[in-house]
């Protein structure tokens, strides 16, 4: 029999806010343990929360970034359940009344555009990080307590690992463009939980599902569910039925482990959080916010292929990241050559930042360097070679490129009387090799480029030695 996977995700996203969603601590990273806490984020008797309105902004963004109604009214709830890192013993969060209902994200998948429905985005907080792996005992951090967090949950749209994975690539770009969140996983500001059936092909009942937790990267949720699903197919095969369980991803053995059985709803006591009034909104808020929302990515790669000319790969490219397609329309603006900008963005800018370990905005070489740069290789004052010179050493340096390309000396010989007399005599010099060329051997055309070029200290124009050298060889 063959079967078919049906996946859901629950993606849970620290935001980008200076203070944490009910008090005035402040939501960073990289704390001493225990250092950012106060009463009400450590869940104190008597302490009360109070709303972080940047938050709610955040979530709104979110939800019509992503398609979503957003609701007239939103209510707080309490989770009930108990862990170590959760000092109140029970989780603000929401419930019955999400922020934000019946959205959808398109993505591209195998070169076809699918659509997964969203179910829900709803505001929540963090409980605080329990650690493992320093010491004899658990150890408990509780600064992440109070961070804010959306949950963006799924329908159960998703047909395999790698559209999982696509999926979630798409949503990153879209949160990042948004500036709601940095969807660093290795900090935790980004986090998966994957939710997996199969049932047979052609059949609509859903299967038992099993939710797959510890995931640490988008290749970790794609190798989690690819396991999962094979396992899941294996226990069928054999007679047996799937349990419905909650499952941790050992990414060291990839493999699976039971860690315990799933939860429903009712197992947490649900209701509504008594010391916050629930959320309306005017309609105009809404339409303020919606008025200031960025082009997202999919657009954004769209617009580059018809507005420049570009091809899907290398649109995908500079719209992977919000910096680097605003950086290539500030050079394209000083080019005006689009695949020229292309080029030299996706190989030394992206090159440069990798080796620097910084972002394109970080860079000596701003957009308007490189435009100017560029700008020289289009009238030929100076050869791309000569180019990849400059780039280097306004990055050394953080110095303006035509001061570097006059005091380097790099200024392109076009010459075309002092260019031929090169030529000639590279030719001269090399009689055997040209009688050879006349005979057939036309790759020795590289070869006298090569010379001539030398002869020049890299500063001959490529293309007037080319004529000429065609000219004089016949």
């Amino acid at each position: 029999m063959e079967f078919e996977s049906v996946i859901g995700l629950e993606i849970h996203t620290q935001l980008l806010t200076d203070t944490k969603i009910f008090c005035g601590c402040q939501s960073t990273f990289g704390a001493d343990p225990n250092t950012v806490t106060c009463p009400v984020c450590l869940g104190f008797p008597g302490s009360l929360p109070v709303l972080n309105k940047r938050v709610v902004e955040m979530a709104i963004r979110a939800g019509l970034a992503t398609n979503c109604s957003i609701e007239k009214q939103s209510i707080f709830a309490r989770k009930n359940y108990f862990y170590p890192d959760l000092p109140k013993g029970y989780q603000i969060s929401q419930y019955d009344k999400p922020i934000c209902l019946g959205g959808s994200i398109p993505i591209e998948h195998k070169g076809e555009e699918r659509t997964v429905g969203i179910t829900r985005i709803h505001i929540e907080e963090d409980p605080g990080k329990l650690i493992h792996d320093q010491d004899v005992d658990s150890l408990l951090d509780l600064n992440r307590s109070g961070t804010p967090l959306i949950e963006i949950v799924t329908e159960p749209d998703i047909r395999s690992a790698s559209e999982a994975y696509d999926f979630l690539v798409a949503l990153k770009q879209i949160l990042e463009y948004l500036g709601v969140s940095d969807c660093n996983m290795e900090e935790g500001s980004l986090r998966c939980d994957a939710n997996v059936s199969i049932r047979p092909m052609g059949e609509t009942k859903l299967g038992t599902k099993t939710e797959v937790k510890n995931m640490n990267s988008f290749r970790a949720v794609e190798k989690a569910l690819e396991y999962e699903i094979r396992r899941q197919k294996e226990v069928v095969g054999s007679g047996q039925s799937i349990v419905q369980e909650t499952l941790l991803w050992d990414a060291d053995k990839n493999i699976t482990q039971s860690m315990r059985s799933k939860e429903d709803a009712h197992d947490y006591r649900y209701f509504p959080e008594p010391d916050l009034i629930p959320l309306t909104f005017e309609e105009s808020w809404i339409n303020e916010i919606e008025m200031f929302l960025p082009e997202l990515p999919l657009k954004r790669k769209q617009r580059f292929m018809s507005n420049y000319e570009l091809s899907s790969e290398h649109a995908q490219v500079l719209t992977d990241s919000k910096p680097v397609a605003d950086y290539f329309e500030k050079v394209y603006k000083i080019c005006k050559d689009p695949k020229l900008t292309a080029n030299w963005v996706m190989s030394e800018v992206l090159r440069v930042s990798k080796e620097k370990k910084v972002t394109v905005n970080q860079l000596a070489l701003t957009p308007q360097r490189l435009g100017t740069i560029l700008s020289y290789i289009e009238n030929e004052t100076i050869s791309p070679a000569a180019a990849k010179k400059v780039i280097n050493k306004v990055e050394e340096e953080n110095r303006d490129p035509t001061e570097l390309i006059e005091e380097m000396g790099l200024t392109q010989i076009s010459d075309t009387s002092e260019l031929e007399a090169v030529v000639k005599s590279i030719l001269d010099e090399n009689p055997s090799e040209v009688e050879r060329y006349k005979n057939g051997e036309k790759k020795l055309i590289s070869f006298f480029m090569g010379q001539s070029m030398r002869a020049t200290k890299g500063k001959g124009n490529p293309k007037e030695i080319n004529a000429i050298l065609s000219q004089l060889l016949g």
